[in-house]
C-alpha cells in the first residue's frame, strides 16, 4: 500500500509540473487587468471566461472520462481510443463552426456587447483545438506516463508564453500526434462501434450536465451579481475569486494522478483500505495549504514588497474578505474528487448530473439570499457551501454503493487540529509570526496523526 501511495504522490507532483505552470501563468495577469481594467471592463472578461469554461464541457462531451473507464479494462483498447477522439473530432468541428458562425448572438447571450463578438470567434478555434488533445492526453494518464504528459504541457505553456493562444493549442497538439498516430495507424478507420459508441456515450452523457452544473457552481455567480450589484463588484469579486486558484492547484494536481490510480488498483486486495489512507493524506496536507493561503495571502497582496505594485490593485481590495470562502470552497471540492471513487468504479455516473444540480441550486439559493445583504461576501459563502454540499452527498452515494471504510478519527483530529490553528490565529489578532508558527507546527502535529493507529 505505502509503495502505491508514494507513487500516486509522485505522479501528482509530475502533473502538477505543467499544472502549476498553467495555472500559474493564468494568475499572472490578475495583476494586470486589474491595473489596467477597471472592475467594470474586468466584469465583462470574466464573464467571457465563464462562457468559455462552459462551453469546453459541451465540446468534450464527457469523452475523456468515458476513454479512462472503458480502456482501463478493455482488450482492445485501440477500438476505445478511435471511438472517442472521432467522436470529439465531429463533435468539436460541428459546435466550433455553430460558434464561429453566429458569434454575434453567442455574444448578446452571455451578456457582453455584439461588437466584442470576434473573441468567441477566437473561443471556438480554441476549443477545437483542445479538445483533440484531451483524449491523448487522458490516453497518457491512463498509462502512467506522467512525464510525457508534463512534457507536452509545459511545452505548450512556453509557447503561449512566446507566442499566442492558436499555437499554443496547436503545439499541443503537434506534440501529442505520435500518440495519435500510435493508436490510428494500427486500423485506420473511420468506422462506428454502434455498441460500443452506445455503451461509450451512455456511460459519457452524465459528465456533460454534471459537468456543466459543476461549472455553474463557479461562475453562476457573475451574471447574478451583475442584475445584483453591478459589473464592478463583479471585477472586484473575479478578482478576489482568482486567489483560489492556488487551492484549485493542489485539487487539480491530484485529481490528474488520483483517477488513473484508482482505476489501476480497483482490483487489489486492499484497494479499499489504500483509497481511505489517500483520503487521510489529502486532508492533512490540502488542510496545510489551505491554513496558509488563507492567514497569508491578504498580508501579501496588501504588502509593499514590490513596492507601489501589488498583485492586486488597492481598487480590488474591497473583496479580499472573499478570499477564505472561495479557498475553503475548493478544499471541499478536492473532498468531492476523493468521493469519486464510487459512481466511477461502479458505472453509476449518472448520480453525478444529480449531486451537481444540488450543487448549482446552493450555489443560485445562496447567491440570490446573501448577494442583496452582504454583496459579494455572499457569493464566496455560495461557493462555499455548493461544493461542500456537493462533496456531503457524494460522499453518501459512494458509503452506499462502494462502501470505504475511511479513517475517521484520523479525519476527525485532523479536522480539529485545523479548527485549533484557526481559533489560536483569531485570538491572536491575526498577528503575522503568530499565523507562521502555527503553520510550521500544523504539519507536525498533522504527521503524528496520521502515524497513529486508526
Amino acid at each position: 500500500m505505502a509503495k502505491d501511495i508514494k507513487r500516486l504522490g509522485k505522479e501528482t507532483l509530475v502533473y502538477g509540473t505543467s499544472t502549476v505552470l498553467a495555472r500559474l501563468l493564468n494568475f499572472c495577469l490578475v495583476p494586470f487587468y486589474t491595473y489596467y481594467l477597471v472592475p467594470g471592463e474586468y466584469g465583462i472578461i470574466a464573464t467571457v471566461f465563464a462562457a468559455v469554461a462552459l462551453l469546453n464541457v459541451v465540446f468534450l462531451f464527457g469523452m475523456d472520462q468515458s476513454y479512462l473507464r472503458f480502456a482501463s479494462d478493455a482488450e482492445d483498447k485501440n477500438k476505445v481510443f478511435r471511438q472517442c477522439f472521432y467522436g470529439v473530432l465531429l463533435n468539436g468541428l460541428m459546435l466550433g463552426t455553430l460558434l464561429w458562425a453566429f458569434n454575434g448572438l453567442a455574444a448578446r447571450v452571455i451578456g457582453i456587447p455584439q461588437e466584442a463578438g470576434y473573441l468567441l470567434k477566437l473561443a471556438a478555434v480554441i476549443l477545437f483545438l483542445d479538445v483533440l488533445n484531451m483524449i491523448p492526453f487522458t490516453k497518457l494518464r491512463l498509462e502512467r506516463r506522467a512525464w510525457y504528459f508534463a512534457g507536452v504541457r509545459t511545452a505548450s505553456i512556453v509557447v503561449n508564453v512566446l507566442g499566442n493562444i492558436y499555437f499554443a493549442s496547436l503545439a499541443s497538439l503537434l506534440l501529442l500526434s505520435p500518440v495519435v498516430y500510435s493508436e490510428l495507424k494500427q486500423n485506420f478507420s473511420f468506422r462506428f462501434e454502434g455498441k460500443l459508441e452506445r455503451e461509450m456515450l451512455s456511460f459519457a452523457w452524465p459528465f456533460v450536465p454534471s459537468g456543466l452544473a459543476s461549472l455553474f457552481v463557479s461562475v453562476i455567480d457573475k451574471p447574478i451579481l451583475v442584475h445584483l450589484a453591478g459589473p464592478a463588484q463583479v471585477g472586484i469579486y473575479q478578482a478576489n475569486f482568482k486567489i483560489g486558484v492556488f487551492m484549485m492547484l493542489i485539487v487539480s494536481m491530484f485529481d490528474q494522478a488520483w483517477r488513473p490510480f484508482f482505476l489501476a488498483h480497483a482490483k487489489d486486495p486492499d484497494a479499499k483500505d489504500t483509497f481511505a489512507r489517500v483520503l487521510s493524506y489529502f486532508v492533512a496536507l490540502a488542510g496545510w495549504v489551505l491554513l496558509g493561503l488563507i492567514f497569508l495571502m491578504p498580508d501579501i497582496i496588501q504588502s509593499n514588497l514590490f513596492g507601489n505594485f501589488h498583485l492586486i490593485a488597492p481598487a480590488y481590495w474591497a473583496g479580499l474578505n472573499v478570499i477564505p470562502l472561495v479557498l475553503t470552497g475548493y478544499f471541499c471540492y478536492g473532498l468531492y474528487v476523493n468521493f469519486m471513487v464510487g459512481p466511477v468504479l461502479t458505472k453509476k455516473t449518472r448520480v453525478l448530473l444529480w449531486i451537481t444540480l444540488l450543487g448549482a441550486a446552493v450555489s443560485i439559493t445562496t447567491n440570490l439570499t446573501l448577494v442583496p445583504h452582504i454583496g459579494i461576501l455572499g457569493a464566496g459563502w455560495a461557493v462555499c457551501l455548493s461544493y461542500g454540499a456537493m462533496a456531503v452527498a457524494l460522499f453518501c452515494f459512494t458509503r452506499r454503493v462502494y462502501p470505504i471504510t475511511y479513517e475517521y478519527k484520523k479525519l476527525a483530529a485532523l479536522f480539529i487540529l485545523g479548527a485549533a490553528v484557526v481559533l489560536t490565529n483569531k485570538c491572536s489578532g491575526n498577528v503575522l509570526w503568530v499565523k507562521i508558527i502555527l503553520l510550521v507546527i500544523y504539519p507536525a502535529l498533522a504527521a503524528l496523526i496520521l502515524r497513529r493507529k486508526n
